[in-house]
């Protein structure tokens, strides 16, 4: 019986990224009486007969890294999977024997004994591979491991192997990622949906367990906590009491989810940054299931999932919708992309941070033009940056557009390995695997010659102190213009570089009382400076220079204004223990840096309230103020609705910046205090060397930091272990929950697909110009007090005090709708200048907010469209950036081009993106959309070819020519059945 199931999973392979499953999965209990089955073939169907079944068992995660499996498979609570199904058969007709079974070698280990089997690329024997960038090189191996000749053929191999030729004509190539990651902004809602889509299977007569993820899916809660309290030694505990008060109900549930759903830990709160997480714990780097080594790769539902790219992890940011959809063991369908080779030369200046390089690396690939495309680092400079500089520059790819940041491993990753904890055996399985696959790369031999699809270049001794800003992140200044720059945005007209503040206004004095203390602020006075974010906490250089920068300037008497907001948000527990460690978070306290919480805080706006005595002085007195952060976002709005300006910069620099108490200073020039004796403080005088740095950086980060840290990050806290959840697997929805509400995407769904659509005299709800973000579609900060959202809270009886953020209520469409569209800085060209989130009801010409006009068309059973610039949907990838505009009724986005993963979240809920021609957009069309516009598409989706040209035609006679943004087959099988979520379900029911 075992040998024909073998059989059968052999001519059904589909490994995908399911090949993750659990190793303590029990097989079938049958014996193998023949002895002319080899170790590897029973690997193999071990291997798949748990990618088949896709039942996966609930990991603990807490992984033993001084194990030599490099996997916490082996303390995977075990289940003895069903016999298997008819559905199981039906799939073997369709899927067949892997073509490359051939390629399943051994990797020996020194001593005796191997490592595990590995599918060998050098075993290919084609000479194009050795040219591959190594980044394009973990698709092939990808695709060669899950090649079934259904999901993944072997024509998909070719288009990888042929990548030089193949790529430039855009061909589609699946993907099966290794794992999922989530935050929890991002996870509540994947968790609603799946607890969703088990209801919409019962309801549809199939098996509600088939709603299991097939890979290792880990969730981060790191999204929830804010600055209530700081400058206090209390502020820790402080903001998590008022985290778990605020949150409890969204806590409960994903702790519910980790229990009903298999193969999914969720990391509790206070732990830290879900990053910052990824890179000191959970990248395995190489996995090692059942017996079958592969490398690693992640997707995550967050943008700056990139940050593991440093580690040489495969990993990027993708809609929560197609993140479920991987969980669910779907292949991710992505167009095979160009890769930018940017080789770095030379060593970072004295005093230059890792902050300042990012940033000016972010302004060379914006010029460049990388939107989707992978970027690899390579060149003589990679000795001189650490993992963690990496991991900084991989963090920031989605502020340059592409799709990774990648860094191929070699000697400085297998050095980060062992600082944070993975044992020597499991560092030696990893070097062993990637040189053997071709995908280490050693510096200390020739290199051979890559190709690539373009190429940059940049001398790290040209890399000069900078920040970014003051609404844009790759608006970067050079810090000795940041003075001359200032006033020539103060002067400018309202923009990206612009606040349009007259002449006689710029030099404006607040005078005001700060708890009986007096005080002032002018244009350009900092009132939040935040150490914050994913993007420097996990750098112990920049965190250890902050920590210096505040001793310097203890010990010269220079004390940060008290009403300036300060706090430090570290990424994990590591980097409190290194400050402790160096003596040097005493002096950050001494300068109001207290630590505040575990989380992303500050950058996500989750900023706190400004002291009630700052925010009147900068409303009543219309005060441009600034806030400085180590982040990496600074769009408008998002930070605090009371700082237009927003400058991203390193720890140390936010520190300087606080003392100085004003971003409006030349730092070459001008001093930034006094001491006690009156003598000038300048910014060389409190600014660490690289070497001081250097040397507390190798005397304070230890390995057994890492080590203790993540040892307990399971346990969780008392208040998280407090929280009581349900056994059952079908989540009980309560209907006056405010937090977790049932949506009605499976509403009335039938088994079937709703098929191809057009648009019919739509109305435009929104015509926008460039930039528009996915903070100003689907803000994550605080429920503004007139809002639709407000209105909504107030009448399920919420207290204003207790409407906590949009980002925490995301489990709830009845608010998440209501917050569509409601950011305060909105410019929607229909309200002719008029900023915030209103726009006019067409057929009556009533100004309305957003949500009522959107509902006002639906009750009328009217469509809507929304006109758009360039970049529409840059920014944090948000799921609900999608849902919200769907549930508020909106058909199409029309725009002159799209953000990578907003595009395809558009699609996942069955919404036509369309792009304008090039050249050309609604202004130059002479589109004011007060038109009806109708979308003509063929009604057989099989007549659409992704990438074909549309017509739209408006009621005023005008019409124009369309790119229809369906960029791959899967795209459109998506739309045909109104979304990526119906269309798995569907699937799923059949099997």
């Amino acid at each position: 019986m075992y040998l024909y199931t073998c059989s059968l999973l052999r001519a059904a392979s589909r490994s995908s990224s399911s090949s993750s499953a659990s190793s303590s999965l029990r097989l079938l209990p049958f014996s193998l009486s023949s002895s002319r089955t080899s170790n590897s073939s029973l690997l193999l169907c071990r291997h798949l007969h748990r990618s088949l079944l896709g039942y996966a068992p609930k990991w603990s995660h807490r992984f033993d890294w001084s194990s030599s499996s490099v996997t916490a498979r082996a303390q995977m609570s075990t289940l003895d999977p069903p016999v298997l199904r008819p559905f199981e058969r039906k799939i073997s007709t369709m899927a067949s024997e892997n073509p490359f079974k051939g390629v399943l070698h051994s990797l020996p280990r020194p001593g005796g004994g191997e490592f595990g089997k590995y599918y060998d690329l050098p075993a290919l024997n084609d000479p194009r591979i050795d040219k591959l960038p190594y980044s394009i090189r973990y698709l092939l191996e990808s695709a060669v491991r899950h090649c079934d000749n259904f999901q993944v053929k072997k024509e998909d191999v070719e288009k990888i192997i042929d990548w030089e030729n193949s790529s430039p004509k855009q061909v589609e190539i699946p993907f099966k990622p290794a794992r999922v990651l989530l935050q929890d902004f991002t996870g509540v809602p994947a968790v609603v949906d799946l607890a969703c889509m088990r209801d919409a299977m019962n309801k549809l007569g199939s098996d509600p367990d088939k709603i299991n993820p097939l890979v290792p899916v880990d969730l981060v809660i790191d999204h929830s906590v804010q600055v209530d309290v700081a400058r206090s030694e209390n502020a820790v505990q402080a903001n998590m009491d008022l985290e778990f008060q605020r949150n409890k109900e969204r806590f409960a549930f994903l702790k519910w989810g980790s229990s009903a759903f298999h193969n999914m830990l969720v990391v509790p709160p206070g732990s830290g940054i879900v990053h910052q997480v990824n890179l000191e714990y959970l990248g395995r780097v190489v996995f090692n299931t059942d017996g079958i080594l592969y490398p690693d790769s992640v997707v995550g539902t967050d943008s700056h999932t990139t940050m593991v790219d440093g580690l040489g992890v495969a990993g990027w940011g993708v809609g929560g919708i197609e993140a479920e959809a991987a969980m669910l063991g779907q292949p991710m369908s992505m167009v095979l992309p160009g890769v930018v080779g940017f080789k770095l030369s030379g060593k970072l200046r004295n005093g230059v941070t890792a902050t300042d390089l990012v940033l000016t690396v972010t302004q060379m690939l914006r010029k460049h033009g990388v939107v989707g495309k992978f970027v690899e680092f390579y060149g003589d400079g990679m000795s001189e940056l650490s993992l963690a500089d990496r991991a900084t520059i991989a963090n920031m790819s989605p502020e340059y557009g592409a799709t990774m940041g990648f860094f191929p491993v070699d000697h400085v990753t297998l050095q980060y390995l062992k600082l944070t904890g993975r044992s020597d055996e499991t560092v030696a399985m990893i070097e062993a695997y990637l040189r053997a696959n071709k995908l280490f790369i050693d510096y200390n031999e020739p290199q051979k010659e890559r190709v690539y699809s373009s190429y940059l270049h940049l001398d790290l001794a040209d890399v000069e102190p900078c920040v970014s800003g003051p609404k844009r992140p790759h608006d970067r200044v050079p810090l000795k213009e940041m003075k001359v720059d200032w006033h020539s945005c103060l002067n400018n007209n309202v923009g990206f570089k612009g606040f349009a503040v007259p002449k006689e206004e710029q030099n404006k004095v607040a005078n005001f009382s700060f708890h009986g203390q007096p005080a002032e602020l002018r244009h350009g006075s900092v009132v939040i400076a935040a150490i914050t974010s994913c993007t420097n906490t996990s750098n112990p250089s920049v965190m250890l220079g902050a920590g210096l920068v505040a001793k310097k300037a203890c010990e010269l008497g220079l004390e940060v204004k008290p009403w300036i907001k300060t706090s430090l948000a570290p990424g994990s527990g590591v980097v409190t223990k290194y400050l402790l460690q160096s003596g040097l978070q005493k002096y950050l306290n001494q300068q109001g840096f207290h630590i505040v919480g575990y989380g992303c805080t500050t950058c996500i706006g989750n900023s706190g309230e400004l002291d009630e005595s700052v925010a009147a002085a900068i409303s009543e007195n219309d005060i441009v103020a600034a806030a400085v952060l180590s982040g990496n976002r600074n769009f408008e709005g998002r930070v605090h609705p009371l700082t237009r300006a927003n400058y991203l910069a390193s720890p140390p620099l936010v520190v300087a910046f606080a003392l100085a108490g004003t971003v409006d200073i030349d730092f070459n020039k001008e001093p930034i205090g006094m001491t006690n004796d009156g003598k000038s403080v300048y910014f060389k005088d409190i600014w660490p060397s690289t070497e001081e740095i250097a040397e507390a950086v190798q005397s304070s980060v230890l390995p057994d930091m890492f080590k203790s840290t993540y040892e307990a990050i399971t346990k969780g806290n008392p208040m998280w272990n407090q929280l009581s959840i349900p056994a059952s697997t079908i989540f009980s929805w309560d209907p006056i929950s405010t937090y977790i509400h049932e949506p009605p995407y499976f509403k009335d769904m039938t088994m079937d697909p709703p098929g191809s659509h057009g648009v019919k005299d739509a109305y435009c709800l929104l015509n926008f110009g460039d930039s528009i973000t996915t903070d100003h579609i689907s803000p994550a900060g605080s429920i503004h007090k007139e809002s639709p959202a407000a209105k909504y809270l107030l009448e399920h009886g919420v207290d204003r005090n207790d409407f906590n953020s949009y980002g925490s209520r995301r489990g709830n469409d009845e608010v998440m709708a209501r917050g569509t569209f409601a950011n305060i800085r909105l410019v929607n060209k229909l309200m002719n200048g008029e900023v915030g989130p209103k726009t006019i009801h067409i057929p009556t010409g009533e100004k309305l907010s957003v949500y009522e006009a959107a509902m006002k068309y639906m009750d009328a059973q009217q469509d809507t469209i929304i006109l758009a610039g360039a970049e529409y949907g840059s920014g944090s990838s948000r799921d609900w950036a999608a849902k919200g505009p769907m549930l508020q009724g909106v058909k199409a986005v029309i725009a002159k081009s799209f953000e990578r993963i907003h595009r395809s979240n558009l699609v996942g809920m069955g919404i036509i993106p369309l792009c304008f021609k090039p050249g050309e957009d609604a202004d130059s069309l002479g589109l004011t959309g007060h038109e009806r516009y109708s979308i003509d598409l063929p009604s057989k989706i099989s007549d659409i070819r992704p990438g074909q040209e549309v017509t739209v035609t408006t009621d005023s006679g005008k019409s124009f020519t369309c790119i229809l943004r369906f960029d791959t087959e899967v795209e459109l099988a998506y739309f045909n059945h109104g979304g990526i979520l119906p269309y798995v379900i569907r699937n799923l029911t059949k099997q």
